[in-house]
């Protein structure tokens, strides 16, 4: 089995002897992975660590005789899988291909929304970790009724980011990005969107926002994943929801991680149902990142990749979470009825956020399905 890993999270290894290949951005923390590995008694050849060239590993996994196996994250997963097609009838099995290659993430505003919620959660989503996650909100679209209320909230609450040195003070929320390739990407888009408007930020700096004009079909200033702090917003007619909801949909290739903030159960029910296919993690009244690793479904569609990357993703039940709390529940972001709620698409199932809880099989979709419209209500 063949692993390589993104730089945000260097540390999720399949069942399999690996030969694992980190990220030139996160070397020294995966390395220190490896080793509380090996000192905890993880026999030395179970897991090979191999800093290298992307390309060169590629080349040289793909032509062996022996892979099995490729758990990706990136964007050259096109490449390697034509590749493993290329070599198909020099290996000993068939490999196993699961990938992860990013997304374009919305969140969209309802006039109904709590703009309170929709503001924390944006301001998360977008700019925590310093927006390179792969599920982080780069797309934010409002209904015109609501825009001045959101906008205010957004420029106050941007005001008091605070950027800084997080090893100096734990009170940051902003540090350096991973490299040089995100202000450079940055640089780029912004001068490959003219019609755009900055309301907070400045061009070629991270913590960035750009306003859409009004009117037009949102064109993200960079067509592919930025996988950093810029944040688009598109403000539409408030009448015109259904056509934002077709706009959503085929604005760009990805599909990996969605919101949708409204506290009327009709709007929650058209976008649950006209976003299926745009997002693999669909929130509702909630950040569209932050999904719960070995307890909570991942996983994209589209050219967001394979989605057999975790358990929950290949159909497999997660563990039981801990006991609610008697009479307890959560709202996550104000007081939005639906707070919190999670809708894994790849298991076709409503997970309550809040409480990490996973609920049974397939054949009780349907049960689940009606209580969540209950909380909904």
């Amino acid at each position: 089995m063949r692993r390589i890993d993104p730089q945000e999270f260097p540390s999720k290894f399949p069942g399999n002897v690996v030969l694992w290949k980190p990220s030139d951005a996160a070397m020294l923390a995966s390395y220190a992975v490896y080793q509380v590995l090996l000192e905890a008694g993880l026999p030395p050849n179970v897991i090979q660590f191999v800093p290298a060239d992307g390309p060169v590993f590629g080349d040289a996994v793909t032509s062996s005789e022996h892979l099995c196996g490729l758990n990706f994250t990136g964007r050259t997963f096109k490449r390697l899988w034509k590749q493993v097609a290329e070599n198909l009838d020099r290996y000993r099995n068939f490999p196993r291909l699961a990938g992860e290659c990013g997304g374009k993430n919305f969140h969209l505003v309802h006039s109904s929304a709590d703009v309170a919620s929709v503001v924390n959660g944006t301001l998360r989503s977008a700019f925590e970790y310093g927006g390179q996650k792969c599920s982080a909100c780069s797309r934010l679209y409002a209904p015109d009724s609501l825009w001045p209320q959101i906008k205010e909230k957004l420029l106050e609450e941007h005001g008091k980011i605070k950027v800084g040195d997080p090893a100096q003070d734990f009170g940051t929320f902003f540090s350096a990005v991973i490299d040089d390739k995100v202000s450079a990407v940055s640089c780029l888009c912004w001068g490959a969107a003219p019609s755009w408007s900055m309301i907070m930020g400045r061009r070629c700096v991270p913590l960035a926002a750009a306003l859409g004009a009004r009117g037009r079909a949102l064109t993200p200033p960079h067509p592919q994943e930025i996988f950093g702090p810029i944040l688009t917003v598109f403000v539409y007619p408030e009448k015109r929801f259904q056509d934002v909801l077709e706009l959503v949909d085929t604005t760009t290739p990805y599909g990996l991680t969605g919101a949708v903030f409204a506290r009327e159960k009709s709007a929650i029910e058209e976008a649950r149902r006209r976003l299926r296919n745009a997002a693999g993690n669909f929130y509702i009244n909630d950040k569209s990142t932050g999904a719960v690793v070995a307890q909570q479904p991942f996983g994209g569609s589209r050219v967001s990749g394979e989605r057999g990357k975790t358990p929950h993703g290949r159909g497999e039940r997660p563990p039981r979470p801990p006991p609610r709390a008697p009479g307890g529940r959560l709202h996550a972001g104000g007081p939005a009825p639906a707070a919190g709620a999670l809708l894994s698409w790849n298991r076709m199932q409503p997970l309550n956020h809040g409480h990490q809880e996973a609920r049974g099989s397939v054949g009780r979709q349907r049960r689940e399905e009606r209580g969540s419209e209950r909380a909904l209500s």
